[in-house]
């Protein structure tokens, strides 16, 4: 049946555009490896944060894990070959610390039964079966003595979570964030501006602090929350919520999604403070025309008045 055929046709169409999207990434992370099969892989896998699914990114062989980001611009399209792609978004990736993404296994291994696992029995989830993938990483398992105790019984290694080893692991990622964020000149005072354009004498007047609250505030987006609050206190910071949650970008906020693929977010919600206010001020016409004598004169709506009819 024509009608048929060109109705499956259409739905072909349209799934195939919904398979695409437009991303920013190294070519490196395209090469295929010659001693491989395995090319580069789209996953799902826990957030260390939020604990629900995310898009993630392993490289040709899984040498190196990468998580997907999103910039998103309302009624955006690409043109894509001969179709157009509804979904307008700019996903890119970036490398991440594979340990991160592990953190939470071990946390979570501990809360079972504090004794020393094998890596293989803490990193197991039914809802994510990629996790193990992680392992795969040689940063993984090179690196994971930095967030658990080791313990080495015939040609096995047993590991069991350390919070003292982690947080000095996540201290020294501060201090590291710290001095990147000083060495490219960025601003991150409480009232974040682009140093391109704007010089202001508050930038100049960024503290020590500010610096760590905010390589804090980026370090947290890969934390559990109970985790972070520990940081805090490490770092010698108190706890003061209004004050970090005013030194990200709002306009970073509302762009980017650490799950660009399977949710979407309410950008209304950022909108809530953008009342408009009046200025104050009065340009040369209105200030001009306050001081022109108006006794004598009619309101304009006295023009616009009904007329008294008199006695017919």
């Amino acid at each position: 049946m024509p009608g048929a055929g060109a109705g499956a046709g259409g739905q072909r169409e349209r799934q195939r555009e919904e398979a695409q999207w437009v991303l920013l990434a190294e070519e490196s992370i395209t090469d295929a490896l010659e001693n491989t099969n395995c090319g580069p892989v789209f996953t799902r896998l826990r957030n260390p944060k939020t604990d629900e699914a995310s898009l993630y990114l392993f490289n040709s062989n899984a040498s190196q894990i990468y998580e997907v980001k999103a910039f998103d611009e309302n009624y955006h399209s690409w043109f894509i070959g001969q179709s157009v792609q509804s979904d307008g978004r700019l996903l890119f990736v970036t490398p991440l610390d594979p340990l991160f993404l592990v953190l939470p296994y071990f946390l979570k291994a501990t809360e079972q039964q504090a004794k020393y696992w094998l890596v293989d029995q803490i990193m197991k989830d039914e809802d994510f079966p990629g996790c193990s993938t992680l392992l795969k990483c040689p940063r993984t398992l090179q690196s994971v003595h930095h967030i658990a105790d080791e313990k080495e019984i015939g040609d096995q290694k047993f590991y069991k979570y350390s919070q003292e080893k982690t947080l000095l692991w996540l201290k020294k990622k501060v201090k590291q964030t710290v001095k990147a964020l000083k060495s490219n000149n960025l601003n991150v005072g409480g009232g974040v501006q682009s140093s391109t354009f704007i010089r202001s004498k508050q930038a100049a007047e960024v503290t020590e602090e500010d610096y760590l609250r905010y390589a804090h505030g980026l370090l947290s987006d890969y934390l559990p929350g109970a985790l972070s609050v520990e940081l805090l206190k490490i770092l010698g910071l108190p706890d003061v919520s209004t004050k970090a949650a005013a030194i990200e970008p709002p306009l970073k906020k509302r762009k980017l999604t650490d799950k660009p693929v399977e949710a979407e977010e309410d950008y209304t919600k950022f909108n809530s403070d953008s009342k408009d206010k009046k200025s104050s001020k009065m340009t040369a016409a209105q200030k001009s025309l306050a001081k022109v004598d108006k006794s004598g004169m009619k309101n304009i709506s006295a023009f616009f008045a009904p007329k008294n009819k008199g006695p017919s």
